[in-house]
């Protein structure tokens, strides 16, 4: 008996474990889908994962958009370090390949991108940047333990007020992106692991 054919491949096979039909895009959703084929050569598994409810993929981009990338009083790559360090504590394979990724193309170091995946507190950082850290990972893992105190640990580090709320918003959402990821299986596009080493 002959075998049968391979089964064909389905839109959201390595992407996650939920078998979710991929909606029709908005056009602002598949310009932005383009953009990230063009910047980067692929559409992070992340926003295919979200690709099955285009409401909920507009806000989740929107909302990651204006966290990492708007003006801030924190750099790009602190964003990105809060993103892993949250993420190494949640132990969220998607976040810490891409995330650890970013980590490293934006310090240029691939050192630094290892040790915030593996332990953040085993690398050699500033005062302030420890500081941000140890805010974001007490958010993590005992965020009704937070007092003024721990704020003001930050403000004496050099964060302004608006600093602090954005550290807190990057570390909540990645608290929430972290326990999502685990909740479906996402997988890290393979692209991530070769980046920036």
């Amino acid at each position: 008996m002959a075998k049968s054919k391979a089964k064909a491949k389905k839109p959201m096979d390595g992407v996650m474990a939920l078998d979710l039909p991929l909606a029709e895009p908005t056009p602002a959703m598949a310009a932005y889908f383009q953009k990230c084929r063009d910047r980067i050569g692929f559409v992070p598994n992340v926003l295919t994962a979200y690709a099955h409810d285009m409401p909920k993929l507009e806000a989740f981009a929107a909302f990651y958009n204006d966290l990492m990338l708007a003006p801030s009083g924190l750099t790009k790559l602190e964003r990105e370090m809060i993103a892993v360090a949250v993420s190494s504590e949640n132990h969220c394979f998607y976040c810490l390949t891409a995330h650890g990724a970013a980590v490293r193309q934006l310090s240029g170091d691939p050192v630094l991108g290892e040790l915030m995946v593996m332990n953040w507190r085993a690398a050699d950082l500033p005062p302030r940047q420890i500081a941000m850290l140890e805010f974001s990972t007490k958010i993590t893992k005992a965020s009704a333990d937070i007092v003024e105190a721990d704020r003001q640990i930050l403000r004496d580090a050099g964060f302004s007020d608006r600093d602090i709320w954005d550290i807190a918003a990057v570390a909540s959402f990645f608290n929430m992106s972290n326990r999502m990821a685990s909740a479906v299986d996402m997988r890290p596009n393979a692209e991530y692991h070769a980046q920036a080493r």
